[in-house]
Parts: C-alpha cells; sequence; structure tokens
C-alpha cells in the first residue's frame, strides 16, 4: 500500500509539474490601483497563466500585499522582468514605459502596454518587438467597440471623432490644463478644454487619454482621430463617446466608466486587461 501510495504521489508531483511548465509567466510592471487587480486574478487561477514576478518602486510598501498572495511573486528591477516572464504587464506611469517594454521585446517576450499614449513617442519599439521576436498588445480598455473599429479598418475608414467627459477630478494636474492656466476647480457647468487629434490629446492629457490612442492605432492613426475634452462637473463617471463612419459601417459608442481608486482610470481598465491574459490561452475565445 504504500508503495501505490508513493507511486501515486510522484505520478501527482510529475502531472504539477508539467502543467506549471506549460503555463506562461506573467510579471508585472506597478501595483497601483491596476496592477494590484491583476496580481489579485493571475493568483486567484487565470487558465494558463501564472504571476511569476513584479517590479515596483518601493517593494516594502507593497509587502503586505505580496505576502497575502496564495503563491507571492518575485521582485525584481524592470529591467529584469523579460527574464522572469513570458508576458510583461506594463501598468506604471507612462514615463517608465520604454524601461518596462525595451528589455522585454528584446528578449522576444509578450509586453501588454496600459499606457499606450507613450507609445507614440517610442514607436521605435514596435521595429524592436518586430526584430527580436516579440510582441506589444494594448488591451481595450476603457473604450467599447475597438473590435468594430479593427474590422472596420481592414476596409476604409472615413473618420473617427472621440468625444470624453471626466469629472473634475479625473484632470486635476493635466499638462494641458496647468500649461494653459485652466481653473476648473470652480465649474458650474460642461467646459470643452481640448479639440484635436489623438496624438495631441495624448500630449495634453497623457494619464487620461490612453483610450484615444487605443482608438487610434485601432483605426485610422493618431492624427486623424479627432478628440474632444470636456470638464464636466454634472457627471461622476468617465463617459467616452465614438462616432466612425466607414465604408462597411457607420457606428456609434458610448460608455460610462466608474473610476477607481485613482480617479484618472476606470475600474474596467484593469478588468480590460485580466480579460486580455485569459484570452492568451483559453480553450474558447469571443472576438477578434
Amino acid at each position: 500500500m504504500k508503495s501505490y501510495d508513493t507511486g501515486l504521489a510522484r505520478k501527482y508531483d510529475a502531472m504539477t509539474e508539467q502543467r506549471a511548465s506549460n503555463e506562461l509567466r506573467v510579471a508585472i510592471a506597478g501595483l497601483g490601483s491596476i496592477g494590484t487587480k491583476i496580481a489579485t486574478a493571475l493568483d486567484q487561477g487565470i487558465e494558463g497563466l501564472a504571476l511569476s514576478a513584479v517590479a515596483v518602486r518601493d517593494p516594502a510598501k507593497h509587502q503586505a500585499f505580496l505576502s497575502g498572495l496564495r503563491r507571492p511573486p518575485q521582485v525584481v528591477p524592470i529591467d529584469q522582468l523579460g527574464d522572469a516572464a513570458d508576458i510583461v504587464v506594463e501598468c506604471a506611469p507612462s514615463r517608465h514605459l520604454r524601461s518596462i517594454v525595451e528589455p522585454a521585446v528584446k528578449r522576444g517576450k509578450t509586453a501588454v502596454v496600459v499606457s499606450v499614449g507613450a507609445l507614440l513617442d517610442n514607436s521605435d519599439l514596435i521595429d524592436l518587438a518586430r526584430a527580436n521576436g516579440g510582441r506589444i498588445i494594448v488591451p481595450t480598455g476603457a473604450l467599447i467597440g475597438l473590435d468594430a473599429v479593427n474590422a472596420a479598418a481592414v476596409g476604409t475608414i472615413h473618420s473617427v471623432k472621440m468625444v470624453t467627459r471626466k469629472p473634475i477630478d479625473g484632470l486635476k494636474g493635466a499638462p494641458f490644463i496647468v500649461e494653459n492656466g485652466i481653473d476648473i476647480d470652480n465649474l458650474r457647468e460642461p467646459l470643452k478644454l481640448f479639440e484635436g487629434t489623438a496624438r495631441e490629446a495624448a500630449k495634453g492629457f497623457p494619464a487620461n487619454l490612453n483610450v484615444a490612442v487605443a482608438l487610434s492605432l485601432a483605426g485610422v492613426g493618431p492624427d486623424r482621430t479627432l478628440v474632444q475634452i470636456w470638464a464636466d462637473p454634472t457627471v461622476t463617471r468617465n463617459v467616452h463617446r465614438i462616432e466612425v463612419e466607414s465604408d462597411s459601417a457607420r457606428f456609434s459608442m458610448s460608455i460610462e466608466n466608474i473610476p477607481s481608486e485613482n480617479p484618472k482610470t476606470g475600474i474596467i481598465t484593469a478588468l480590460s486587461v485580466i480579460a486580455l491574459l485569459r484570452k492568451q490561452r483559453a480553450t474558447l475565445c469571443v472576438g477578434t
């Protein structure tokens, strides 16, 4: 009986090791409102994936959270995430994008980019990924209908416009507002702050308009995607409306996102990354 139990245990251990070896390792750069939700989801279990590493500015600050996970990941410097994982998820301040993505794609790994606006100033990373067998994936994030925009772009898109309305707290500190000396603290009615291209919007509102850049990359590019940004004291959610004219369809879409602990970011942004990660090894995938 003892030998049977030993043999069964060895078989179980072998199966466990094989399953672990087949898992894709995921590393996360940044444990803010987005990163902590992704880490928790991975720790609770996503088919075929395992949380292997994180990079944070102040490890001591996140020690309690990491220790509470069932399988605490290793904490490594940002430039070593590509060594510790097959997929590196960037959800840090946009100024760190290059230091996170470049080492990963140089190693032929996949980088999931949340700070997509910063890609416009680091577009050479796409060529670097191509040359080394890496990938850069942009999640849908806080938008709706990027599948439809992607499909329309296979044909001809004539125009894309996005109108964003945000509560005051979600816009405070944006470079465009600071540089132009705009006072939004005492607004009593909606104020149009900006109208221009997605590229211009990303520079003026880097923490707010990743959605516009994602939309532009799915469709007609950052210089042909038109954006309006409103500071609106009458709304409590981040509101986006998209209008697309193409040779295959005319469509409009609206979404009202509930802000996370960080008022600049909607809760759905983290959920979008989790949904993307689930697709990496899922038996059934829905959507293009």
